[in-house]
């Protein structure tokens, strides 16, 4: 058998790259947390719509005057001609007219304002639900890789999909880019794609084991060079058609799925990364740990 790299040989300097960027986003996470959205915290989203491209500084002295200090805002839309107002707290109808025609006074039109309010209750229930989605979609995961290939390969899959899945989410944190339902949804596509080009790889991987025996440490990793090799170029292909794909929406599909497109770019580098370069290493280093102990003998070559 003939391979073009050798990954595994690299293996620990693809781990290090891993341990690397994880204690980067754990660090923001701890730091600065998520800029949760409206559908994760209970209170009220005002999007106050222009005419013309928003004046950010002016908004702010307009909001400061009514009496709210240290306002979130943010200039939206793809014109930049909406501002995005965040309170903690939920407001009734007269305090949202008021930001209305205060508004109107102070630019000298006439603005249109959308309102979005979440109960508390319903907040927690949306991010528990979240939580059960992604926990769920790992554990069915586990399942099928366990009875379609083995333990090893399983536990290796989900530790890549939750490096992924660790990465997308410290992005955010650390670019403070708001986090939604829409961002869950985009993590359950990540997962997906990350986890159909593992077990590509992996499915290579056990039909070279069943034409080869590896006696040791060198014939494993050859195996494996050579199995993420033979299937290289179809990983890379899949990832790059649903990178454009991606791109295309980011870059044209407005700003209601920016968010959604972004993860989707973060995420399926971060996919194709761990599904070449980590999961098969982690498979290889378990494997090649149990035949030692199944024969009781070290190594002939070791890295």
């Amino acid at each position: 058998m003939t391979y073009k790299f050798d990954f595994v040989k690299h293996r620990k300097a693809f781990f290090l790259i891993v341990i690397i960027t994880s204690l980067i986003a754990i660090g923001s996470l701890s730091i600065q947390g998520l800029n949760l959205g409206i559908d994760f915290v209970s209170g009220t989203r005002l999007d106050v719509t222009f005419d013309k491209p928003v004046d950010l500084e002016k908004s702010r002295q307009v909001i400061e005057k009514m009496g709210y200090k240290d306002p979130n805002l943010r200039v939206g839309g793809d014109q930049k001609d909406v501002l995005i107002f965040r309170l903690d707290q939920k407001i009734d109808k007269p305090a949202v007219d008021q930001i209305r025609d205060q508004m109107d006074q102070a630019f000298q039109t006439k603005v249109v304002v959308q309102e979005q309010t979440v109960d508390p209750i319903i907040g927690r229930e949306l991010a528990k639900n979240a939580m059960y989605a992604l926990l769920l979609a790992s554990l069915f995961i586990i399942i099928y890789i366990t009875f379609r290939f083995e333990y090893r390969f399983a536990i290796a899959a989900i530790l890549a999909l939750l490096y992924d899945a660790l990465f997308t989410v410290g992005m955010f944190s650390l670019l403070q880019i708001e986090v939604d339902l829409v961002f869950i949804a985009a993590i359950l596509t990540i997962v997906g794609y990350s986890v159909n080009d593992t077990i590509v790889i992996f499915d290579r991987i056990r039909e070279n084991l069943n034409l080869h025996n590896p006696k040791n440490f060198d014939d494993l990793s050859q195996l494996v060079n050579v199995s993420i090799n033979q299937t290289l170029t179809r990983s890379i292909n899949t990832v790059l058609t649903v990178v454009f794909a991606a791109a295309a929406l980011y870059i044209l599909g407005g700003e209601s799925i920016s968010n959604f497109s972004f993860a989707l770019l973060i995420g399926l580098a971060s996919g194709a990364y761990s599904s070449i370069f980590i999961a098969s290493q982690i498979w290889v280093s378990w494997k090649w740990h149990s035949m030692k102990r199944d024969k009781g003998k070290e190594p002939i070559t070791a890295e």
